[in-house]
């Protein structure tokens, strides 16, 4: 298909996905192109993520969104990171924080400093130098044009889905309700021609986006392209969400706590909780994890929890003939790090910048797919060693967690800071240095030695130095309003409309 045109866009799913990539596509390359996006009312959503990362944040610039506007219409809080309870033994609690931990040098980062400062005798808390993570054990928030704070949003995914599809449509997105049929396929080489809908109407394209969910209906069902397995490494395959209502003022982090066969989530959202429970059909049973769930959920609960079964793993091919596969359709890592939505993100935009405008080749199909791979790869490593890193001995799962083969990739890392404290983030790689030290130090992973940098200070000096940064920190949370406060101020949701909120994921 090289020199053809490539100007149809048709997008096969709704939900945050699909809406996702209209609402960027238009934006972006509107006047280039003819999208339209088609999807059931009868089919509902998985809703792919209500806790997000940074990124969400430059994608929503990206597509001109005013943050204010935003954050009322998807009742949003405000995210400085994860907190991380039972992972390391039952009991502990450790924040993985969207900031950056000290002051590093051309040398070696800052870890090392105060990994010299522990040895002797002084230092604290590695926590104790990272505003974010300080400002979100204090449920503190506060931003502005002049702020350098580092942060992301707790969303009702579903509202988002509908706030960009007002947005979309009114760029001159088209909408076709209906379910899908058939996918017809060109003779020869098989390119998809068109969509086929239960009404009879055909809906023809040049490009055409997967956003159907797990099933896959075109990049897999249709163009056949494969799965590469990973749940020996993630074993966790199904989860319950339930919505309920808030008991109190809503705090500037997603939890995630450990429990014998997983983990569960929490996200506060302006009019309601996420709640959420991870866990391994082979370690605990679907009525084992719903006790679990009702058990420890607070406030009344607003749906009835669902299963949701699922694998970890991705599609051989992201992009295959005329086929872009955008979110669950793509591949499925669990929302322990509230990577789903950013994984659209990043795949609508990877499109735009490879957008096959000089025709389908395989040249740009493989660049597309290698990106793509290598990313989720990486992702994939960092989930894992959350699982890896464990001395938790309570249960089956954990066994099997604490002693079961990792990738080479993981564990050339892994073996890296256990030896040297060396931390590095590649090239390309979502997860910067701060992330992979705040896990691993929260998972009692202690290094066996460290740069010496820190060395070439007097201990006088070290010590004044961290506890000047520590100060500077502290003084700098004492002066924000809580979170709450500030939400009520900023960006005051109206109470949604009952029965508009489906079943959500944690990211």
């Amino acid at each position: 298909m090289n020199g053809q045109i490539v100007k149809r866009v048709v997008i096969a799913g709704g939900g945050t996905a699909g809406w996702m990539a209209a609402a960027a596509l238009c934006r972006q390359l509107g006047p280039l192109l003819d999208i339209t996006l088609v999807e059931s009312d009868d089919i509902g959503t998985v809703g792919v993520g209500e806790s997000t990362i940074p990124t969400a944040r430059t994608f929503n610039a990206l597509l001109g969104i005013d943050e204010q506007q935003f954050m009322r219409e998807t009742q949003s809080t405000f995210k400085l990171g994860i907190s991380f309870e039972n992972w390391g033994q039952i009991g502990d609690r450790y924040i993985h924080s969207f900031g950056q931990v000290g002051k590093s040098t051309w040398m070696g980062g800052f870890h090392h400093f105060w990994l010299q400062a522990r040895a002797q005798g002084f230092g604290g808390d590695l926590g104790d130098y990272c505003f974010e993570l300080k400002a979100a054990e204090a449920e503190k928030f506060f931003t502005d044009d002049k702020a350098s704070i580092n942060y992301a949003y707790h969303l009702d995914a579903t509202l988002y889905g509908q706030f960009l599809r007002r947005m979309s449509e009114g760029k001159g997105v088209r909408r076709i309700e209906g379910k899908i049929a058939s996918v017809r396929q060109r003779a020869g080489d098989g390119f998809i021609e068109a969509l086929v809908m239960d009404s009879g109407a055909v809906v023809e394209g040049d490009l055409f986006i997967d956003c159907t969910g797990f099933r896959g209906l075109l990049i897999e069902q249709t163009l056949k392209t494969g799965w590469e397995d990973w749940s020996h490494w993630l074993p966790t395959n199904s989860a319950l969400a339930v919505q309920t209502t808030s008991t109190g003022p809503a705090v500037p982090y997603t939890r995630a706590i450990a429990h014998k066969a997983g983990w569960r989530w929490k996200i506060p959202l302006q009019h309601r909780v996420g709640n959420g429970l991870v866990y391994s059909s082979d370690h605990m049973s679907d009525d084992e994890a719903r006790q679990i769930l009702t058990d420890a959920v607070e406030g009344q609960m607003l749906t009835e929890p669902r299963v949701i079964r699922y694998g970890a793993g991705r599609r051989r091919k992201t992009w295959s003939k005329n086929c872009v596969a955008l979110g669950l359709a793509s591949g499925f890592l669990e929302p322990l790090e509230s990577t789903s939505i950013h994984m659209i993100m990043i795949g609508v935009t990877r499109l735009m910048q490879l957008f096959p405008f000089g025709g389908f080749n395989e040249a740009l199909a493989d660049r597309y797919n290698r990106l793509a791979e290598d990313e989720l790869e990486k992702i994939r490593d960092f989930i894992i060693l959350h699982y890896k890193a464990t001395e938790r001995a309570d249960s089956p799962f954990w066994d099997y967690c604490r002693m079961m083969d990792i990738p080479d990739s993981l564990a050339q890392r892994v073996a890296l800071f256990q030896e040297n404290a060396q931390v590095y983030q590649a090239p390309g790689e979502l997860f910067q240095v701060d992330s992979w030290l705040q896990v691993m130090l929260g998972q009692r992973m202690v290094p066996a030695s460290h740069h010496h940098m820190g060395r070439m200070m007097p201990p006088a000096q070290l010590r004044q130095a961290l506890e000047d940064l520590k100060g500077n920190i502290a003084g700098a949370v004492a002066r924000m309003p809580s979170h709450q406060d500030f939400l009520d101020r900023y960006c005051p949701a109206e109470t949604p409309k009952a029965g508009g909120a489906r079943i959500g994921a944690a990211g």
